[in-house]
């Protein structure tokens, strides 16, 4: 498990998943608010970062079920397409804790779609997580 980080806005941020990215962030074209890490049905997603869990559930359209981790004022990360949510809304997560298993839902294939929002605007999360 790569459990490399890069601190940036105060935050240690860490790849979610040892996937390979599938999709990138793009503004234009086919527009993506974050990355495509693919993997298999089952596999552990990880906190990208420590925070609180401010959304667990299925009830945003496209992203099937879907977690929230508030890191600070600025910065929340998001997990799309889980199978299966182990965080409940209010729980304190660490970096690198298992919060969900990947999935599905809401998509084509297995995949994590992740997305770092600063302010509440997607951001680039490459520009984030460690080189790999």
């Amino acid at each position: 498990m790569n459990s490399q980080t890069q601190t940036v806005s105060n935050v240690s941020w860490r790849w979610p998943h040892v996937g390979t990215v599938i999709a990138g962030y793009s503004t234009s074209g086919k527009v993506n608010k974050g990355v495509d890490i693919a993997g298999n049905p089952g596999d552990p997603v990880r906190a990208a970062a420590g925070g609180n869990v401010v959304y667990a559930g299925s009830g945003l359209l496209g992203y099937g079920n879907l977690i929230i981790v508030n890191h600070n004022e600025h910065y929340l990360s998001a997990y799309a397409h889980n199978r299966k949510i182990l965080v409940q809304e209010g729980e304190d997560v660490k970096a690198g804790q298992v919060i969900a298993e990947l999935g599905s839902s809401g998509t084509d294939r297995p995949k994590l779609h992740f997305e770092i929002r600063k302010n509440g605007n997607p951001v680039d999360p490459r520009h984030f997580l460690p080189p790999r």
